[in-house]
């Protein structure tokens, strides 16, 4: 597999939105510091329910941790992950039309198969 299929594949199965990935941009820049939700929402110009999304997406992907009084800081659980994350700030920054496909394709993909599991056969 090539190194730009595993990013791919790391894109998809990590960010639920481009907001995730935005927030996880914006906390590796000051990676030795953590955030209250009051000051994600204004850095990052959201809504309280799209950084509380993308931190739990972040926390569940082990990119992040929080802290006393639910600050959150970029803490990722391995160098690897710490590296994936590097090269994907880089790939979105060098193609941000092509990581938001992938991330939007990755959240339509899931839409489908929840559909299809609604959907009446006949057998």
């Amino acid at each position: 597999m090539s190194q730009l299929t595993e990013l791919q594949g790391f894109i998809r199965s990590t960010f639920r939105s481009v907001w995730s990935l935005e927030l996880l941009i914006y906390l590796r820049k000051a990676k030795d510091r953590s955030w209250g939700q009051d000051e994600l929402v204004a850095g990052l110009r959201a809504s309280h329910s799209i950084v509380a999304q993308s931190v739990d997406s972040l926390l569940a992907a082990g990119l992040v941790a929080t802290e006393g009084e639910g600050n959150v800081r970029y803490l990722p659980a391995s160098a690897d992950l710490d590296r994936r994350a590097e090269e994907a700030e880089a790939f979105y920054a060098r193609s941000p039309d092509a990581v938001r496909r992938l991330i939007v394709m990755a959240a339509s993909d899931g839409l489908s198969a929840f559909a299809d599991a609604f959907r009446l056969r006949k057998d």
